[in-house]
C-alpha cells in the first residue's frame, strides 16, 4: 500500500513534466507561427544628435519659470465658537462661573493662504497681489529650486491690489519687464503661477481685451483681460507675452458661482504695477495726483447735446471746491479732449493717467467748451487720502465706534456712492467685526454727516466729535442719497 502510494507520486510528476514539455512545444510553435505572420515593426526614431524643433513656448517658459515663486501666508483670525446661550446648570457648577464667558468668546485660529509672485530684480524684490498677503503676520516665499525664504512686506497698495515683497537673497533670476502699453488684443498670453497649490503651472491663451474697467474689483482698474486659464493660487503670478516679458500680474477671475477658471481672467498691467512699486520703494507709500473733477464718458447723445461732432474725451460732471480744476477755471460741462497733447479716450483713461502722475505736476489740457476748444494748464495736487481710525483709549476701554475707519469724502467717491457731490461728511471705509457699531447696522460706504447732532465735514471734525462722545453715540448717516439716524 505504501509502495503503491509512493509510486504514484513520481508517476504524477513524470506525467506533469510530459504535459509541460508538450505545452511548451505548443507555445514555441505558436510563437513561430506569430512571427511568421506578423514581422517586427520598423520604427523611425529621432536622431538623438538633433535638437528638438520647437514651435511652442518651451524656450520662453524655461526662462520664466525660475522667476515665478510660490507664496504662503498666515494670519490669526478670530472665529465664533459656534455655541451661544446659557450652558446647563450642572456644567456651570462643575466648571465654575467663568465657564460661560470662556465658552462663548471667539477663538483665535491661524488662517493659511497660497498665492504666487514674480521676482523683478536680482536683489530679491517680488511683485504680487495685495490680497495674497493682506493682514498676514508671516509670509514665506519658495523659489523654483525649493529654497524657502521669509519675506518682508515692503509696501502695499490696496487700490490697485499690488504688493511689494523682499527676501534676503541676491543674484536671483529676474523676469524681463515688458511694456503693457504695447499689448494688443489677440496677442499670445501665458499665465504662470501655482493654481490650487499643485505646483508651477503654465497656461496659454490670448489677450482678450485691454483697459477693462468698472468691474468693481479694485478702486483703480485698467485690467488686461485674458482667456489663459487663471485659477485660485495663480493670484500674484506672471502674465507674459510670447517673448517671456512680464506684461501683467494675474489678479482675478469671473467664475459665476464656480471657483475655477471660466475663460475670463484679469491682470494688473505691469506699467501700473511698476509705478506702484517705484513709489513704494522711493516714498514708502503710494501718492496719487488729484485733478478734482468727476469725469464721465461722452455718449453720442451727450456729444450731440454739447455740440460735438463725435463722442470723444471725458465730460466734466462735477468740480470739487478748492480743487486744482476749480482754481484753473474748469467748469461742469467741459469736455477734456487731450492731456499733455495725447487724446483722452474716456473717463477712466483720464482718471488712470492723472493717478499715475506725481502731485504738483503741471498738465496741459485741451478742453471743448461752448463750441470752441480752449487750453488750460493745471497744477495737480495730492489725492486726499487722509484716514482716521477710532481706537481704544489709553486705559483699554472701548467707545461705541472703536474699530471704525473713515476717510474724507470727495466728489468722486460721492458719485460712486450715488450721493450728491456737494455732500459733506466722512465715508466709512472699514468696520472691525469686534466693533460695537456692527450691531447698529452701520455699513462700509455709509457717509457720517453728524455725530451727536454736530456737523462732520472731514476726519478732523469726526475725531473731535468722538473725543467728546461719552456714552451712546447718535449718527446721522447718508446711505446712497437717503439720510437716517443710527444709534450706537
Amino acid at each position: 500500500m505504501n509502495t503503491q502510494r509512493f509510486w504514484k507520486r513520481p508517476q504524477a510528476a513524470a506525467v506533469t513534466l510530459a504535459l509541460a514539455l508538450g505545452l511548451g512545444g505548443l507555445a514555441i510553435a505558436a510563437a513561430d507561427h506569430a512571427l511568421s505572420s506578423n514581422p517586427p515593426a520598423s520604427l523611425k526614431l529621432a536622431d538623438p544628435n538633433e535638437g528638438p524643433s520647437r514651435t511652442g513656448f518651451a524656450p520662453v517658459v524655461k526662462k520664466v519659470l525660475p522667476t515665478v515663486v510660490n507664496i504662503s501666508s498666515s494670519k490669526v483670525v478670530k472665529t465664533p465658537t459656534g455655541r451661544s446661550g446659557q450652558i446647563p446648570d450642572e456644567l456651570r457648577q462643575f466648571f465654575g462661573d467663568d465657564f460661560q464667558r470662556q465658552f462663548s468668546q471667539p477663538r483665535e485660529q491661524r488662517e493659511q493662504g497660497l498665492g504666487s509672485g514674480v521676482i523683478v530684480s536680482p536683489e530679491g524684490y517680488i511683485l504680487t497681489n495685495n490680497h495674497v498677503v493682506d493682514g498676514a503676520t508671516d509670509v514665506k516665499v519658495t523659489l523654483s529650486d525649493q529654497h524657502e525664504y521669509k519675506a518682508r512686506v515692503i509696501g502695499t497698495d490696496p487700490k490697485t491690489d499690488v504688493a511689494v515683497l523682499k527676501i534676503d537673497a541676491s543674484g536671483l533670476p529676474a523676469i524681463v519687464v515688458g511694456d503693457s502699453s504695447k499689448v494688443q488684443i489677440g496677442d499670445y498670453a501665458l499665465a504662470v503661477g501655482n493654481p490650487f497649490g499643485v505646483g508651477k503651472t503654465v497656461t496659454m491663451g490670448i489677450v482678450s481685451a485691454t483697459g477693462r474697467t468698472n468691474l468693481g474689483i479694485e478702486a483703480y482698474e485698467d485690467f488686461i483681460q485674458t482667456d489663459a486659464p487663471i485659477n485660485p493660487g495663480n493670484s500674484g503670478g506672471a502674465l507674459i507675452n510670447d517673448r517671456g516679458e512680464l506684461i501683467g500680474i494675474n489678479t482675478a477671475i469671473i467664475a459665476h458661482g464656480s471657483e475655477g477658471n471660466q475663460g475670463i481672467g484679469f491682470a494688473v498691467p505691469v506699467n501700473l504695477a511698476r509705478n506702484v512699486m517705484d513709489q513704494i520703494l522711493k516714498n514708502g507709500k503710494v501718492t496719487r495726483a488729484y485733478l478734482g473733477i468727476v469725469p464721465q464718458d461722452v455718449t453720442p447723445a451727450m456729444a450731440k447735446a454739447f455740440g460735438e461732432k463725435e463722442p470723444r474725451g471725458a465730460l466734466v460732471g462735477d468740480v470739487s471746491p478748492n480743487s486744482p480744476a476749480e482754481r484753473s477755471g474748469l467748469e461742469k460741462g467741459d469736455i477734456i479732449l487731450e492731456l499733455n497733447g495725447k487724446p483722452v479716450e474716456d473717463a477712466n483713461q483720464l482718471r488712470m493717467s492723472i493717478s499715475m502722475m506725481s502731485p504738483d505736476t503741471a498738465v496741459n489740457l485741451k478742453v471743448f467748451r461752448n463750441g470752441a476748444e480752449r487750453d488750460f494748464t493745471v497744477k495737480l495736487a495730492e489725492l486726499p487720502t487722509q484716514e482716521a481710525r477710532v481706537r481704544d483709549d489709553a486705559n483699554g476701554a472701548k467707545n461705541e465706534l472703536s474699530g471704525i475707519s473713515v476717510q474724507d469724502l470727495d466728489a468722486q467717491t460721492a458719485r460712486r456712492l450715488d450721493i450728491p457731490a456737494a455732500t459733506a461728511g466722512v465715508v466709512v471705509t472699514d468696520i472691525s467685526p469686534s466693533s460695537p457699531a456692527v450691531d447698529s447696522g452701520l455699513q462700509r460706504g455709509d457717509v457720517i454727516q453728524e455725530v451727536n447732532r454736530h456737523p462732520v465735514r472731514n476726519t478732523a471734525d469726526f475725531e473731535a466729535a468722538m473725543r467728546n462722545s461719552k456714552d451712546s453715540t447718535l449718527l446721522l448717516v447718508n446711505r446712497r442719497g437717503n439720510t437716517m439716524y443710527v444709534a450706537v
